[in-house]
């Protein structure tokens, strides 16, 4: 399938113009044509769902409020959560007709049928992290933007991967890293970047666990629940019997699917970080770390750690199960303390947070919130505040604490070859085998 100019955003019109000058038949949904209501049809971005259990039901539940939004398809391979969220499309769209009832959003067991609609703009993927990379290089080939939850991928590779389909295709990716939107979050990497608190030199992660990620016991094997694609949710990741704490909140703490809380709080935590230390599109050159995960059970997480990067500029951030949760960038005239979730701020001397950023500072710029930033820029071809460069090397990071753990030892980095330079072990942890045909 041929992908559309990044230049010139396909609208209504735009698609008609191109199915005319081919020849296609103009048989389409009248859902196209300003069903909804509120936005010139011309100008909604028509989107796709893929993942909408948890986190992608919140989205769902979202993206139903903006009136510039059309969601006309979701995804799953969970037939309940399916229905549910094609209830709460229909139902909201209900809510702004006149005539009180709405019908026009289709279900989606398999996401590259969802991906074959050529009325669809854009797609959010909100999938357990093995499927991320996959589904989003399908999207982009397919000619849709992409916002997909964090972290982007299970594999630095494979995250590098996704970076050069964006870049391929030209699409508009938002990694959705969240707190990176948070005007509070910005503001102290404003202060950071511009010597408020002098020279920068440790940046401190606290990333304590709740109280649910516990260790569990061997898991029975019981029968997969009616509705439920066992074999396509695991999709790219070994074949294994079906248990319930396996998949959906719980399969981030299982290593075939996940890095857990590395890579769940720490995508947001070290991805400010990243900002603060302006290396978005850079890493550390030196990494290590050691943890207990557990070795018997169904979990294999990292549940206690303690992990070192150091960068080239000479900063050092050094991570722990210690709370609260957020990110301290320390200076040489002071520091500021930057809370996830919520995103308030604490700093010393406290008049730093009455400081203000002029027209000449380093200015990073304010989101209008993060779903709203991705629409932004699906309709300028803009970039995102969670672009898919910076949010590959947050990634990278998580993913990088976990091998350090893994091998043990003090580890040196290429963040530019995107090898380690002193150990073939770490190096063989930086992508892993898929089960065909979702090889990366």
């Amino acid at each position: 399938m041929s992908t559309r100019d990044m230049r010139a955003p396909l609208s209504r019109r735009g698609f008609l113009r191109a199915a005319a000058a081919a020849g296609a038949p103009l048989v389409l949904p009248g859902r196209l044509f300003g069903a909804v209501g509120g936005v010139s049809p011309s100008e909604r971005i028509v989107m796709g769902m893929i993942g909408v259990g948890g986190q992608g039901g919140y989205h769902v539940q979202t993206l139903c409020g903006f009136p510039e939004v059309q969601i006309a398809a979701v995804c799953d391979v969970d037939a309940g959560h399916r229905l549910r969220a094609i209830e709460k499309v229909e139902s909201s769209y209900a809510d702004r007709r006149k005539a009180g009832a709405f019908r026009g959003c289709d279900a989606y067991n398999d996401f590259r049928e969802l991906l074959a609609r050529p009325d669809l703009d854009a797609v959010l993927i909100a999938t357990p992290d093995h499927w991320h990379a996959a589904i989003s290089i399908a999207a982009m080939e397919a000619g849709k933007d992409v916002y997909v939850e964090k972290p982007l991928s299970l594999t630095v590779r494979q995250g590098r991967e996704v970076c050069a389909a964006a870049r391929r295709y030209r699409r508009v990716v938002q990694v959705g890293s969240h707190e990176r939107s948070r005007a509070n979050a910005r503001f102290a990497c404003e202060l950071v970047r511009n010597g408020r608190i002098g020279e920068l030199k440790a940046i401190r992660v606290n990333m304590p666990l709740d109280g649910g990620q516990q260790p569990v016991p061997p898991q029975p094997v019981t029968p997969v629940p009616q509705g439920l694609d066992w074999d396509f949710w695991l999709g790219p990741a070994p074949w294994a019997p079906y248990t319930p704490k396996r998949c959906h909140f719980s399969f981030r703490y299982i290593m075939d699917y996940s890095g857990g809380e590395m890579t769940d709080r720490g995508a947001h935590i070290m991805d400010i970080g990243q900002l603060g230390n302006a290396t978005d599109g850079s890493g550390p050159v030196e990494v290590e770390g050691r943890g207990w995960r557990p070795t018997e059970g169904l979990f294999d997480t990292f549940m206690r750690y303690d992990f070192r990067f150091r960068y080239a500029n000479g900063v050092e951030m050094v991570g722990s199960t210690a709370g609260p949760r957020g990110i301290r960038f320390e200076g040489t005239e002071g520091w500021v303390f930057v809370h996830i979730h919520g995103g308030n701020l604490e700093a010393d001397p406290a008049s730093l947070l009455q400081q203000r950023i002029g027209p000449n500072d380093i200015q990073l710029g304010r989101s209008p919130g993060h779903h709203q930033d991705f629409l932004d820029a699906v309709r300028t071809r803009g970039t995102t505040m969670a672009p898919v460069e910076a949010g590959h090397r947050t990634a990278t990071l998580c993913h990088l604490a976990n091998i350090a753990m893994l091998v043990g030892g003090r580890l040196e980095w290429d963040p530019v070859a995107e090898e380690f330079t002193n150990s073939l072990a770490a190096n063989r942890l930086l992508s892993r085998p898929a089960r065909a045909p979702w090889e990366v």
